[in-house]
């Protein structure tokens, strides 16, 4: 499958308005419910994302698309919003990641302005050598994988409330 800038920054772009569409306005329960210790909940997802928009994502980008021969990434606390944000309510959540999502789109539409930058590799710490196509491209999959989580931790809640529908229900089939 060809990498298309488009189509990636139509996913980055509308993962913040689904976060909040989704996640807003629910109690307390469904955002704090988890699928077992050591599992994350809606909310904490959101901390981790701010956390990757902060951290990983640009960040990584500009070292592989710095002058240096240096390209290799700091290693990426991915359990540091665990410590964060627990006292912030969703909404402050969701409005800290959109406003740096936004901020994000704009650098990467900025950094990226020749196709040939997407083969430019970096040092990744535990992958090695990576591409920028690849980086940008685990972004958005990154975004796919935690909506999908949280979807999954909200259907949960109801595992056994559903009856013998479950059978039908592939989300609860894990």
């Amino acid at each position: 499958m060809e990498f298309f800038m488009s189509e990636v920054i139509e996913v980055l772009e509308r993962t913040p308005r689904v976060l909040e569409q989704y996640l807003v306005g629910l109690s307390e329960d469904w955002l704090q419910a988890n699928e077992g210790e050591g599992t994350w909940t809606p909310s904490q997802v959101i901390g981790h994302l701010i956390d990757g928009e902060k951290y990983n994502w640009i960040p990584r980008l500009e070292i592989i698309l710095s002058e240096t021969d240096e390209r290799r990434f700091p290693v990426f606390d991915r359990f540091s919003h665990l410590q964060q944000y627990h006292e912030w309510s969703i909404e402050k959540k969701i409005r800290e990641f959109e406003s740096l999502r936004e901020e994000n789109i704009g650098k990467l539409k900025l950094l990226i302005t020749d196709k040939s930058q997407l083969e430019i590799t970096g040092v990744h710490p535990e992958y090695g050598e990576v591409r920028a196509r690849e980086l940008i491209s685990t972004w958005t999959v990154h975004d796919l994988t935690h909506i999908a989580q949280i979807t999954r931790v909200l259907a949960k809640r109801y595992d056994q409330a559903v009856g013998p529908w479950k059978g039908y229900l592939g989300i609860l089939k894990n």
